[in-house]
């Protein structure tokens, strides 16, 4: 009898708070363009659907839980796929607003940035000359006087108000072995329990670097310190590193995500022109490996997830 293939799950980062309008036709901002894109991506495989909204008029990051209300009930419509919301946002938000959609939709998972860090995208700012709005420039400048701030008391109200108050379980985003260590600290307390999402995030200027051996780091660290039947290890890498360093964390058995909120690009030099070709694109990478994408139910069974049926829109 041929053993069961390893199920990989795919998350897709849709559109994020990073990237602007300028840079690529197929970012979405507007709900419609957010929803259209999401649901795409899940018809292709992507498992988990990580959310961020923009403001409608401009495509800026908005933490407005009426524009996130214009989506998700859309979304949970069309496809099945786990609805994860952010609790990052953007740039310069505050701790409440970055909640409050969440808190609102109280959904099966959200995001959850493991500590405070320095979080640079002005560096793009320089591959540009014209803008699509005002605001996009401006915003990547001020990345470099700026802290990514989550501090312990702050992850702790998030895992209280969403982890106890909805039900909503984690991906625990740690872009430094620091935060390992941090998330470590929050399951001695007993805040955080197994089974947990871990995405280990590389290539981010401020956090750990893309080079390979950075991988295998995180992830026997992350074993170290949690024991590897605990977690469900996840990998993202920003840009241009997106599908090399994706394709070792599959090969070290680890799930991947995807998406414009993490790269533009579906290759060198060429633009994705949706987050489906990329999903699609990874899709072909596991297959190829002789593994098998995760469909939602796999998920929700390898992540203790609540159900589709228990969340607020």
């Amino acid at each position: 009898m041929a053993a069961a293939k390893r199920k990989v799950i795919i998350t897709c980062a849709v559109t994020g708070g990073i990237h602007t309008p300028t840079m690529s036709e197929g970012l979405p901002w507007t709900p419609d363009q957010i929803a259209e894109q999401a649901i795409d991506a899940a018809e292709a495989g992507a498992t988990i659907l990580h959310l961020h909204a923009r403001d409608p008029k401009d495509g800026r990051p908005s933490p407005d839980p009426d524009v996130f209300m214009q989506f998700l009930p859309r979304i949970k419509q069309s496809c099945d796929a786990v609805v994860n919301i952010t609790t990052g946002g953007g740039l310069g938000m505050t701790l409440d607003q970055r909640l409050a959609a969440a808190k609102r939709a109280q959904p099966e998972m959200s995001s959850l940035n493991m500590g405070s860090m320095n979080f640079g995208l002005f560096p793009m700012a320089a591959k540009y000359e014209d803008w699509k709005f005002e605001w996009e420039k401006p915003f990547l400048l001020a990345s470099d006087d700026f802290i990514f701030r989550n501090t312990f008391k702050d992850i702790a109200l998030v895992l209280e108000q969403l982890g106890e108050g909805c039900g909503t379980r984690f991906e625990f985003e740690c872009y430094d072995v620091g935060h390992l260590y941090n998330l470590a600290h929050f399951v001695d307390r007993g805040l955080v329990k197994p089974p947990m999402l871990i995405q280990t995030i590389f290539g981010i200027l401020g956090g750990i670097g893309p080079d390979p051996e950075n991988v295998v780091f995180m992830k026997r660290t992350a074993d170290k310190l949690f024991g590897p039947e605990n977690f469900v290890w996840s990998v993202l890498a920003a840009g241009r590193h997106q599908m090399p360093i994706l394709t070792q964390a599959l090969v070290m058995g680890g799930n991947v995500r995807v998406g414009l909120e993490d790269s533009l690009y579906l290759g060198p030099g060429r633009l994705a022109r949706s987050n489906a070709e990329q999903v699609r694109k990874i899709r072909s990478i596991i297959e190829s490996l002789d593994l098998e994408v995760a469909d939602p139910a796999d998920a929700r069974q390898m992540l203790a997830l609540k159900g589709g049926d228990r969340v607020g829109f």
